[in-house]
């Protein structure tokens, strides 16, 4: 064990010799995170300012502005109210408002029978998520009055007198409608902008020591230093083991950096300081994982050096460490294969109140199978090239 902290520890001066490795690892990650966070940062709760155009001025409108109204919107939907869908329309064409719900004229008397004029929802480009919500409780509040009408027509159908109907319909136009909403699959905090891109751009920034990593065995190679450790008893698996030890400390090190500035000095929050401790152990052992595959790959310094670029900007690209790569779309699926893409999942979570396993479980199983994966095809490659 000795041995192997000897070869780890003069890795590590040698590294630390270097003023571009300080800066790149260290220094780099801390300002283009900083900047960041002021370009991008700022109020990151979601509010949406969302129109109404009562054309009907009867019990089932005024349902609609009682749900936006409610407690469960309340703080996140502010509701503006207009007197025709023109002035609505070119409110939402300002950006004054979101979007806009328009309700026909007549929609409460249709409660008695007969078919009403369609909802109709304003939206822009420019707010698709605000306008989706919109969307979302107009059609719940659609479905609830058409449930209204078919009830006042079961109770026609049954023998109920006519003179009755209008207060049958009056009734039903009152109904609450059964709107809930609450958060799922993740917490309530919203995500600073700084708790993602502070790691972000510290697994980005890190991501080079694959490059140092393979560059300097190369170098070794070239200059005969590995020779002359091999000539010495020491084992090649001493050798090995040294060399990842380094390259994981050097990681691990400068991930610990930015995580730490972006606490104390950027304003950063996560939920569990032991789940980002987990994450930045995963990750520096994925780095490990690269270099060697760059090694086993490589034949030069010059191919490692061209070779870990590719890999770095292409994981980076893939993993969203420059845009964050949220929902269904393919970007976010594709990050999936990406060890950066599933720590930053891990880092997300934290950042908006997850805590524990719920948090950095799926992550840490994402990067074991990337590098599981990463081993066996370095593992392979090294057979091949010895077999004659």
């Amino acid at each position: 064990m000795r041995v192997v902290l000897s070869i780890a520890a003069k890795d590590l001066r040698q590294r630390l010799r270097d003023r571009s490795a300080w800066v790149i690892v260290f220094v780099a990650p801390v300002l283009i995170a900083g900047l960041m966070a002021l370009a991008f940062g700022g109020d990151t709760e979601f509010r949406a300012d969302i129109g109404v155009v009562d054309l009907d001025h009867g019990p089932a409108a005024a349902g609609l502005t009682q749900v936006l109204t409610g407690p469960e919107l309340r703080g996140t939907v502010r509701v503006r109210e207009y007197g025709d869908a023109a002035t609505a329309r070119r409110a939402v064409d300002s950006g004054r408002a979101h979007a806009a719900i328009v309700v026909p004229a007549g929609f409460t008397r249709a409660l008695r029978g007969g078919s009403p004029s369609p909802v109709v929802v304003l939206d822009s480009v420019d707010h698709g998520l605000e306008a989706q919500l919109a969307r979302a409780v107009a059609e719940s509040y659609v479905a609830q009055v058409n449930a209204d009408r078919l009830s006042v027509a079961t109770a026609v159908a049954a023998g109920v007198p006519q003179e009755d109907v209008p207060r049958l319909a009056a009734r039903a136009a009152l109904l609450r409608l059964p709107e809930q909403v609450r958060p799922e699959g993740m917490a309530d905090d919203p995500l600073e902008v700084i708790s993602y891109f502070g790691p972000s751009m510290g697994i980005f920034f890190v991501l080079f020591t694959v490059g140092f990593g393979a560059r300097g065995y190369f170098a070794e190679q070239q200059q005969g230093t590995l020779d002359r450790i091999a000539a010495a008893p020491v084992g090649r698996g001493a050798l090995l083991l040294g060399k990842s030890l380094s390259t994981f400390g050097y990681s691990l090190a400068g991930l610990a950096t930015v995580t730490l500035v972006s606490w104390l000095a950027l304003g950063a929050r996560w939920a569990d300081p032991v789940g980002v401790a987990v994450l930045g152990l995963g990750m520096a052992v994925a780095v490990v994982c690269l270099t060697a595959l760059v090694i086993a790959v490589a034949r030069t310094e010059r191919q490692a050096e061209g070779l870990a670029s590719v890999v770095v900007f292409g994981l980076a690209l893939a993993g969203g460490n420059f845009v964050f790569a949220s929902g269904t779309s393919f970007m976010h699926r594709l990050a999936l294969f990406t060890p950066n893409g599933w720590a930053l999942r891990g880092f997300t979570d934290l950042g908006t109140g997850v805590r524990g396993w719920a948090a950095v479980g799926a992550p840490l199983l994402g990067i074991a199978g990337f590098c599981a994966a990463v081993t066996a095809v370095t593992v392979l490659l090294l057979r091949l090239r010895r077999t004659p």
